[in-house]
């Protein structure tokens, strides 16, 4: 079930690492170290949860209704990846290029991880990836706005810590959907 699950362990993941990356100045710095451990808590318990929830044979989550890995992560995801890339370092370069705030860069990057949530509905055929996907492409766009303004210093706070909560609440989704299928008689 893990490897079903994979998806969504990734999300979580970077939901983790967009809170752990982000949740500094402005913010008060007890404030930032508590969103820090509750990030770290939360990927901890849906870790456990998607575990528990495996060993009752739990249905799969997190991807579409494919009859094998090699459907799930074929031709079109790779290409959809292999776009995220070259946008997020091309985005990057560029915006460093034009004398962006350096704030930008996670505003870039959310959206373009928000986008690639969107492509991968497509992909997958699975519309719940569209909510996190149009969370994190708004706070992107959101977050590039705000760059241009005295507000800069909120970039990280708007585009990485709320993006990362919007992944593991996704994430959240996913593995208490899967968990409550194996308790329902």
């Amino acid at each position: 079930m893990l490897q079903r699950m994979s998806g969504v362990f990734i999300g979580a993941l970077f939901g983790t690492v967009f809170v752990i990356a982000n949740a500094h100045d402005p913010l008060n710095p007890t404030v930032g170290v508590a969103l820090r451990v509750l990030a770290v808590l939360t990927f901890a318990g849906l870790l456990a949860l998607a575990l528990r929830a495996g060993r009752r044979g739990g249905a799969a989550v997190g991807g579409p209704q494919a009859s094998s890995q090699e459907s799930w992560y074929g031709g079109k995801f790779g290409f959809v990846v292999a776009a995220e890339v070259v946008l997020m370092i091309g985005g990057n370069l560029a915006l460093r290029g034009a004398g962006a705030p350096a704030e930008t860069a996670v505003a870039w990057i959310a959206l373009i991880v928000g986008l690639h949530f969107l492509a991968l509905t497509a992909v997958w055929k699975r519309r719940s990836i569209a909510v996190p996907g149009t969370a994190l492409t708004a706070l992107g766009v959101i977050g590039l706005g705000m760059a241009a303004t005295s507000a800069v210093a909120w970039v990280p706070f708007v585009s990485g810590v709320l993006s990362g909560v919007a992944l593991l609440g996704g994430s959240a989704y996913a593995v208490t959907h899967a968990y409550r299928a194996t308790v329902r008689p």
